[in-house]
C-alpha cells in the first residue's frame, strides 16, 4: 500500500515551507506513524552529505531528523547549487550530472521528472506518510509547464496541499488570494486551505480578515502559528543573515563569519550562537570591527567569492586582522582562499586559470572536476595555538569539495581515519606555524562539542573572559518536540489528518 501524501505550497520564497514540514514530519512520528519528508527540487548551498556519500539538500536532512529516520537522497532526488555566472551544478540522486545554464536546464524536464517520480514511489511504499515541500510559489506562471518542484508533484502524488502565507511581511491575504487565482481550476482544488505563519500580536484582530479569506474564497484557515525565538531550526536560505542574528546579553566572544556572496553550509556555525559567542555576518569592511576570531566560511564558487574578497576590501581587512594575531579559520572553499594560489586548468569552477590566494597558510589549491562527498571521522594531530592541548581528540565531519590542496611541511591539523565505507588515512586541513590561522575541508567542526568548547574557551583565556564549562546546545531532539508542541497547539491537526487520510479524488 502506497503512502498517504500532505504538500505544504507558499505564496513565496521563506514564508516557513520547510520549518512546517518539519513540525509535522515530527508531529506525524509522535503520533506513531512512519514518516519521511519529501522535495523535488531544491536550490540551495546548504548541502549534506549521507551515509552512502550523496549530496542532498540540508533541509530535508533536517526534516528527516525530525522524522527519526536515516536521511536520503530520494528525500531531495534534484539538487541545484547556483554558482557565478548564471550557471547551476545540477546534482541527481546525490551525484553531480553537469553544471548548466537555467535556460539549458529546462531541457532536463523530461529527465529529471522521472528521477523524481522513481524517489516518490521507493518512499511511498516504505512509509505510512510522505509530507512534501513545494519551493518558492506555485503561481510562477511563466514558469508552469517547466517546474518540477509545485502543482505538478502535488498531481504525481495526489497530494492534498496547505498553502502557507508569511503574514510578518505584510500583504499575506493578497498573496493568498492571489495565489489561488493565479491557479489553474484543477489546481486549485488541490489547495484543501491556508496557513497563517509568523504572526505577532493579538489573533483576536486577525480573526475578521481570516473570516473575510474563507468566505472570499470557500476554502477553510487551519491555523495561525506565531512568530517564535529560542527554537533553533537549521535554514535553508541565506535570507535569515541579511536579517541579522540576535545576540544574548550574556554574549562575550565576538565572532565574525564573512558574508560570502555564495556562502554554503553556514549551519556549521550555528551552535558557535547557542555558547554564548556573538556570531556576526560580515559583507563589507565597515562591518568588520575588531572580532576576537574571524571565520571564512564555504562557497559554492571560491574564486568568484575571493575576487569579491579583493575588490570590498575585506581581503585587506582580514590580512590585517590576521598580522594583528586575530586567529582566522577557513572552511572548504574559505580553506582553498587561505591559501598562497588557486589554480583551475580545467575550468571547473571559473574562467580564471589561476588567482592569488590570501597569503596566510602556505599551500595550493587545484579545481578538479571529481567531487569529494563523504562523512568522516578524524583525529586532531597539531597541538599548538589554536588546537593546543587538542591532540588525540576524535571529531566527526563530512567533506563536500571539488578542489585538492596541498600543503609544504609538516602542518597538518587533523587525520581522517574512517569513512562509512571502511578504515581510510589521509590527512586533512593546515595550521599555521604560530597556530593562529587554521584550514580545514571538514564540515561540522563546530558541532563537535568538545572541539567547540576547548577552542571558544582557549579564545576566551586569550581576552582576559571567564571560561564556560558545559555546553549550553541543546539536543536537536528538544528543538523539534518544542517546534511540533508549538504547531500543533496553532493548527486543527485533526482534520489536517481527515485530509491526508481522503487525498484527492480525481
Amino acid at each position: 500500500m502506497q503512502a498517504k501524501t500532505l504538500m505544504i505550497q507558499g505564496t513565496a520564497s521563506s514564508v516557513g515551507k520547510s520549518v512546517l514540514v518539519t513540525a509535522l514530519c515530527r508531529i506525524f512520528r509522535q503520533d506513531g506513524f512512519s514518516v519521511a519528508p519529501f522535495k523535488a527540487q531544491n536550490m540551495a548551498l546548504n548541502s549534506f552529505i549521507t551515509r552512502e556519500g550523496g549530496e542532498m539538500g540540508r533541509a530535508q536532512v533536517v526534516q528527516a531528523e525530525a522524522a527519526g529516520i536515516e536521511p536520503s537522497v530520494d528525500m531531495n532526488p534534484v539538487l541545484l547549487k547556483p554558482e557565478a555566472d548564471a550557471r547551476s551544478q545540477v546534482i541527481v540522486h546525490g551525484k553531480v550530472i553537469r553544471t548548466i545554464s537555467a535556460q539549458r536546464y529546462y531541457h532536463l524536464t523530461r529527465y529529471l521528472l522521472k528521477m523524481v517520480e522513481d524517489s516518490l514511489d521507493r518512499l511511498r511504499s516504505t512509509y505510512d506518510i510522505v509530507v512534501i515541500e513545494g519551493a518558492g510559489s506555485p503561481a510562477e506562471i511563466n514558469l508552469t509547464k517547466r517546474e518540477i518542484v509545485n502543482m505538478r508533484i502535488a498531481k504525481m502524488a495526489h497530494a492534498p496541499v496547505l498553502l502557507v502565507g508569511d503574514i510578518d511581511k505584510g500583504g499575506v491575504f493578497a498573496s493568498l488570494v492571489g495565489t489561488l487565482d493565479l491557479l489553474e481550476e484543477d489546481e486549485r482544488n488541490y489547495i484543501k486551505g491556508f496557513i497563517i505563519n509568523k504572526f505577532r500580536g493579538d489573533i483576536s484582530l486577525l480573526r475578521p480578515g481570516l473570516e473575510l479569506l474563507e468566505k472570499r474564497t470557500a476554502k477553510p484557515v487551519f491555523g495561525v502559528v506565531p512568530y517564535f525565538r529560542g527554537i533553533a531550526i537549521a535554514q535553508e536560505d541565506s535570507v535569515y543573515l541579511e536579517q541579522g542574528i540576535d545576540s544574548t546579553p550574556s554574549s562575550d566572544l565576538d565572532i565574525a563569519i564573512i558574508h560570502l556572496p555564495h556562502i554554503s553550509n553556514y549551519d556549521d556555525f550555528d551552535p558557535l550562537e547557542e555558547e554564548g559567542c556573538r556570531v556576526h555576518y560580515v559583507a563589507h569592511p565597515s562591518e568588520l570591527g575588531t572580532p576576537d576570531f574571524i571565520i571564512l566560511p564555504g562557497t559554492k564558487s571560491t574564486i568568484s567569492d575571493l575576487t569579491y574578497l579583493w575588490r570590498s576590501g575585506l581581503a585587506e581587512s582580514i590580512l590585517q586582522q590576521a598580522r594583528n594575531g586575530t586567529p582566522v579559520v577557513g572552511i572548504c572553499g574559505g580553506y582553498q582562499m587561505l591559501g598562497r594560489s588557486l589554480h583551475d586548468p580545467d575550468g571547473v569552477e571559473s574562467a580564471e586559470e589561476s588567482v592569488l590566494g590570501l597569503g596566510l597558510l602556505d599551500v595550493v589549491t587545484t579545481f578538479i572536476p571529481e567531487k569529494a562527498t563523504t562523512q568522516v571521522k578524524a583525529r586532531v594531530v597539531a597541538d599548538r595555538g589554536l588546537l593546543e592541548g587538542m591532540k588525540g581528540q576524535e571529531l566527526v565531519g563530512y567533506e563536500i569539495h571539488m578542489g585538492r590542496t596541498k600543503c609544504d611541511g609538516d602542518t597538518s591539523a587533523f587525520n581522517i581515519f574512517e569513512t562509512p565505507q571502511g578504515r581510510v588515512d589521509y590527512f586533512d586541513g593546515t595550521l599555521n606555524e604560530k597556530g593562529k590561522v587554521l584550514g580545514t575541508y571538514m564540515h561540522g567542526l563546530f558541532h563537535n562539542s568538545v572541539f567547540r568548547g576547548t577552542l571558544l574557551n582557549s579564545l576566551r583565556r586569550d581576552h582576559g573572559l571567564a571560561e564556560r564549562h558545559g555546553s549550553t546546545v541543546i539536543e536537536k531532539a528538544k528543538h523539534y518536540d518544542k517546534l511540533a508542541e508549538l504547531v500543533r497547539h496553532s493548527l486543527d491537526i485533526s482534520t489536517i489528518y481527515r485530509i491526508v487520510e481522503e487525498g484527492i479524488n480525481e
